[in-house]
C-alpha cells in the first residue's frame, strides 16, 4: 500500500485547484509522514482527533479550517476575481468585500487559533486541513454542470438547473433540498455563475454585484434569508439558487477522496462528506 507525507496530501488538493501555494485557509497543523489510513470529514476537533488515535488512522484531514491558518481575508479576497471574471467592473467588486474583509480581520485577533491543533501534536496524529483548493475544485465541478445544462437547453429554468445539479452524488445524497430565496423556480435561469471556493458566501454585497451586472442566477452554497429579502425589497432582479453547505463542499471534496484512492492510500469519510462511501 502507498503511504505519503501530509505535504503530499496538501500538495494533490493544490495541483488539482491549479494552486501553487497554501493558501490562508488551509494548513498543515502536525506533520507526518508514512502516512496510508486517512481519516477525511468536513469538520475536525480535539474529539474527533482523539477518535482518529484510537483507531488507528495514519493522519485526519479535516476540510474547515481548525484554526486560524493564516490570513484567510486573501481567500475571501478571491471573490473579486470571480466578480471580474463574469464581468463586474473591478472598483464595484472590489467595494463588496472591503468590509467583511475588514471584519475578518478583527475577529482574528480573538480567536483561539491552536487549540485542535495542540491536541495534535499532544496525540502525535498528523492533522490537516484543506478548504479553498478542494472547493475551487468544487465549484468548477458545478459550473461545468450549469454551463452543459444551458447549452443543451436555452430555456432552461431554475428548477431546470436544480434538476441538473442533483444528478451530482454529493447533491442527490443531501438531505436538505435546493432553496431559491430570490427569484422563482419557474424562472429563467439565464446566465448562471457559481460564487464559491472563496472562503465564504458573500452575502448581500457580492450577490447585489453579480446580479447588477449580467448574471441571472447566482448559484451559492448558503445565503442569508435577510441579504436576499433586501435584494428583493431594492427591486434586484434575478434569482439565487442556494445549493446546500454540506453538499456543495462535498462536490469538491468527492474528486479529492477519488485521487487519494487511485494512489493507493486507504481513505474513511465521515463528519458530513456525503456521496464518498
Amino acid at each position: 500500500m502507498a503511504a505519503v507525507t501530509t505535504e503530499r496530501l496538501m500538495a494533490i488538493a493544490l495541483e488539482m485547484a491549479g494552486w501553487d501555494d497554501i493558501p490562508g485557509d488551509s494548513a498543515i497543523y502536525y506533520p507526518g509522514a508514512r502516512i496510508s489510513h486517512v481519516l477525511l470529514g468536513i469538520d475536525v476537533g480535539a474529539a474527533e482527533l482523539f477518535m482518529a488515535r484510537q483507531l488507528g488512522y495514519h493522519a485526519v484531514i479535516a476540510h474547515h479550517p481548525a484554526g486560524y491558518a493564516g490570513p484567510f481575508w486573501e481567500v475571501y479576497h478571491r471573490h473579486v476575481g470571480q466578480m471580474t471574471a463574469a464581468g463586474v467592473p473591478p472598483a464595484v467588486a472590489e467595494a463588496a468585500v472591503t468590509e467583511r474583509i475588514e471584519a475578518f480581520q478583527a475577529a482574528a485577533q480573538r480567536e483561539n487559533y491552536d487549540h485542535a491543533a495542540s491536541v495534535a501534536r499532544l496525540l502525535e496524529t498528523p492533522f490537516l486541513n484543506i478548504h479553498s483548493p478542494l472547493d475551487e475544485v468544487g465549484r468548477r465541478v458545478i459550473q461545468d454542470v450549469a454551463d452543459e445544462a444551458s447549452a443543451a437547453n436555452p430555456a432552461l429554468t431554475v428548477a431546470g438547473l436544480r434538476d441538473a445539479l442533483l444528478a451530482l452524488p454529493a447533491f442527490a445524497a443531501a438531505r436538505t433540498r435546493m432553496q431559491a430565496p430570490l427569484g422563482a423556480w419557474d424562472a429563467p435561469a439565464g446566465r448562471v455563475v457559481v460564487s464559491h471556493g472563496a472562503y465564504t458566501n458573500g452575502g448581500y454585497p457580492v450577490a447585489r454585484a453579480y446580479l447588477t451586472h449580467g448574471v441571472d442566477t447566482l448559484c451559492v452554497i448558503h445565503f442569508p434569508l435577510e441579504d436576499a429579502q433586501r435584494l428583493a425589497a431594492e427591486g434586484v432582479c434575478g434569482n439565487i439558487l442556494v445549493m446546500g453547505h454540506i453538499a456543495s463542499d462535498s462536490v469538491g471534496i468527492l474528486p479529492y477522496i477519488a485521487r487519494l484512492r487511485a494512489e493507493g492510500l486507504e481513505v474513511t469519510t465521515f463528519s458530513g462528506v456525503l456521496g464518498g462511501e
